[in-house]
């Protein structure tokens, strides 16, 4: 109540960058654990190859931060007021 749009937009996105942050280090240090198994999967490519290993951070990073804007979005532009009158 009383918040400004931009404040809670903020809010969302800072608690959303924080569990993709550590979704993100987990994900990283289980892959690079599992190098044994990995390798007999991919094909000339290494598993610790920092180049795939980046752009898949960065597109599951992109993806999950704009999955979480649109619905932060979505909320701040909501009146807390209509919402109560509603219940």
């Amino acid at each position: 109540m009383g918040a400004h749009p931009r404040d809670i937009r903020t809010m969302i996105l800072r608690h959303a960058l924080l569990l993709t942050l550590a979704g993100l280090v987990l994900g990283t240090a289980a892959a690079l654990a599992l190098t044994r198994f990995l390798g007999k999967l991919l094909y000339e490519v290494s598993p610790a190859d920092p180049a795939t290993l980046l752009g898949a951070l960065g597109a599951l990073a992109a993806i999950a931060l704009l999955s979480s804007y649109l619905p932060a979005r979505r909320a701040a532009r909501f009146d807390p007021v209509q919402a109560l009158r509603h219940e």
